[in-house]
């Protein structure tokens, strides 16, 4: 009988609980201005009984008389606190975003109300104790602002039984302002602080402790945690990434606040929670950039950025643009990539209250006339060469159009400068130059060739390049490939479990070409310190786990991303490299070394610029390839057998007479080649 009792009542009580649960919801649904009227009503009830119980307590019963003049300083105080409240604002907070600020409202809009009791019952002479005021204010306080507390708390516990349990990792003024705005918000519930910094453990911060990182483990399994929240905006790029190593093999998706410069400028705000950026995971703190050489090239000069709408090129552009140009010209034959840098390069001007012009040219790099009379207009100084095709296999499926882009881009491109006076002219050139397997690579080395060889001439400008590898986030980079299906639950697709690249952030990879430019005699290749290369299998791995699933199968709570092995694309290699021999010294930079790597005499590229021209406009692509071997060292023994136009034609055989007498008509264009080299 007792358990049916007790059953019975717990029944009931559910019953009734989610009776309320549906009135709040009806509630809470209404239109605004009905639920600022029914907050006013209610108060003005509490007021009431707050007037009827300060006068009652004293007597210490409910039995007591009041006559005109008291009901008359009731009437009236009911009357102002409405006109107080209203004026006040306290119906224009929302409850559940309710903070401190409201609080102090509600505390002063009280003792307002409390002056006009207390004056009136001075001025009327009620008959009423003299603690009534005091007694009055205490209970508006505690009611009305009672009330809007309860209804706070209970609408966050709503949200908070549907919204994800995380940590944040990182007990700073950071970690604070992340907490303050997650509490508004209904998609996570904070379970803990997790610091490092042993002087901050086990200190209680808004009700939550901080634990140490020896806890995160048992946390993790206890709160059923899925997300870490890392708000270390100022923690070096080492640290981040010791921290995120320490993360890996925890079931958790771990994600952070914007880094301190993006918060400082205004750019990000700390409770945009963002995945972590791949930099932190290979990237290194960088060196500070020597003032003296970015301004060397860019400020006060005329700049022009070829390719301006690309990854690289658009990068380039930010950061010239802080560098205080005397103006800056963008070319890209995309329009709505030339769009969209012009735009954001304009919004960062507004943001930071300067005005360069900035200029955007649609055209191509291989209009030699048009790139002349663009540098001779414009009074260019400096050409930053960003544009070319550099997507490995597109350029494999089309040899003949990437070939023509990268190598009479590059050479029509800077045959303008010299013709035109530029000072200098920096080719942005790719560790894939380096013994190609690709025609892609082939078509760079060779570009950097066409650079030595008009250095050779007698020319007032400078002409360099600088070589690196891949850029993390940048357009066909592996990263953003990786990141999207895994959110799409994979398979994460990797080309070969041995294959490795280097890799380097964005911003670092500008800024470097930036400095290296400074330093460019004539004809210099310069080659970036990249670090050590990267497994992109382990890329894979690390990319899964930090997003908070199982490496491989389903794993035991479903979420397993399998990694596929697709085979080497079309003119893959399993390693690049950087250096085509060991000659190399150092520029005075700790990231920039100079190589001194072999060359053509300008007569003999001009020679082979004319019969790859040839090639290029018959779609030729055997000839392409023969030529190319000639040329550039590494490149050997490639056959064209991806190229659409070929496939599509029947033209994809074995190396035939024909082509071994292109081979041999080829082989006269560097008769001297080993004398000048």
């Amino acid at each position: 009988m007792v358990k049916q009792a007790a059953l019975y009542m717990l029944q009931a009580l559910s019953c009734r609980w989610a009776a309320l649960r549906a009135a709040t919801d009806r509630v809470i649904k209404v239109p605004r201005n009905i639920k600022q009227g029914l907050v006013l009503l209610v108060d003005m009830v509490f007021v009431a009984a707050a007037l009827w119980l300060a006068v009652a307590y004293p007597f210490g019963n409910a039995s007591f008389h009041i006559g005109f003049v008291e009901v008359l300083c009731g009437v009236v105080t009911l009357a102002a606190s409405a006109v107080i409240f209203l004026r006040m604002g306290l119906y224009r907070a929302v409850i559940r975003y309710m903070g401190q600020q409201a609080i102090w409202s509600i505390i002063t809009a009280a003792s307002y109300s409390t002056l006009v009791l207390g004056a009136t019952i001075f001025f009327t002479r009620a008959d009423v104790p003299r603690s009534t005021p005091f007694v009055y204010w205490a209970l508006a306080m505690f009611s009305i602002g009672g009330s809007r507390l309860v209804v706070r708390a209970y609408y966050q516990a709503r949200l908070r039984s549907s919204s994800k349990n995380v940590i944040i990792y990182g007990a700073g003024e950071s970690g604070r302002q992340l907490l303050t705005a997650l509490h508004h918000g209904d998609q996570y519930r904070v379970v803990a602080f997790v610091d490092d910094d042993p002087r901050a453990q086990h200190s209680v911060i808004n009700g939550l402790q901080v634990m140490s990182p020896a806890d995160l483990e048992r946390l993790v399994g206890e709160h059923a945690i899925t997300q870490v929240l890392l708000a270390i905006p100022s923690a070096t790029h080492e640290r981040r990434r010791e921290i995120i190593n320490s993360l890996v093999g925890l079931p958790v998706h771990v994600r952070t606040v914007p880094k301190i410069n993006e918060l400082v400028s205004g750019a990000a705000t700390v409770n945009q929670i963002q995945d972590i950026d791949l930099d932190d995971l290979l990237g290194r703190d960088p060196v500070p950039p020597h003032p003296e050489l970015i301004d060397r090239c860019i400020t006060d000069k005329v700049v022009m950025v070829t390719g301006a709408g690309g990854s690289i090129g658009a990068e380039l552009c930010r950061q010239i643009l802080s560098a205080g140009p005397r103006e800056l010209v963008l070319l890209d034959n995309s329009e709505f990539a030339l769009y969209r840098i012009e735009r954001e390069l304009r919004d960062l001007q507004a943001r930071a209250g300067t005005y360069i012009d900035v200029v955007c040219l649609l055209g191509s790099v291989r209009d030699q006339a048009r790139l002349e009379t663009v540098y001779r207009t414009f009074g260019v100084h400096t050409v930053y060469h960003a544009a070319a095709y550099k997507h490995v296999p597109m350029v494999e499926y089309n040899v003949a159009e990437g070939v023509a882009n990268n190598a009479f881009g590059t050479w029509h491109a800077a045959e303008a400068a010299r013709l035109a006076g530029v000072e200098t002219f920096v080719l942005i050139s790719t560790d894939k130059a380096v013994r190609p397997t690709n025609i892609m690579g082939a078509s760079k080395r060779f570009a950097e060739l066409i650079l030595q060889g008009l250095a050779q001439e007698d020319t007032d400008t400078r002409f360099c390049m600088v070589r690196f590898g891949n850029v993390l986030g940048s357009s066909g980079s592996v990263v953003p490939l990786f990141r999207d299906q895994i959110e799409r639950g994979g398979p994460v697709t990797v080309t070969h479990p041995e294959v490795s690249r280097y890799f380097m952030s964005i911003q670092e990879a500008a800024q470097l070409v930036l400095q290296a430019s400074a330093m460019g005699t004539g004809g210099d290749v310069f080659v970036l310190d990249m670090g050590e290369p990267v497994q992109i299998v382990d890329l894979a791995k690390r990319m899964i786990r930090l997003s908070g699933h199982e490496v491989g199968g389903r794993g035991p709570a479903h979420n397993g991303v399998e990694i596929e092995f697709i085979g080497l694309r079309p003119g893959e290699k399993l390693h690049e490299e950087l250096l085509l021999g060991t000659s190399v010294s150092g520029t005075g930079h700790p990231m920039i070394m100079r190589a001194e790597e072999e060359s053509l005499h300008y007569r003999d590229v001009c020679k082979a610029l004319e019969k790859l021209r040839e090639c290029c406009e018959g779609m030729d692509c055997r000839g392409i390839t023969e030529l190319l071997s000639e040329a550039v060292s590494g490149f050997a023994s490639h056959e064209v057998r991806h190229d659409h136009l070929w496939v599509k034609q029947g033209r994809v055989v074995r190396r035939a007479s024909r082509g071994e007498a292109t081979d041999s008509n080829v082989k006269t264009l560097f008769a001297g080649k080993a004398a000048t080299d």
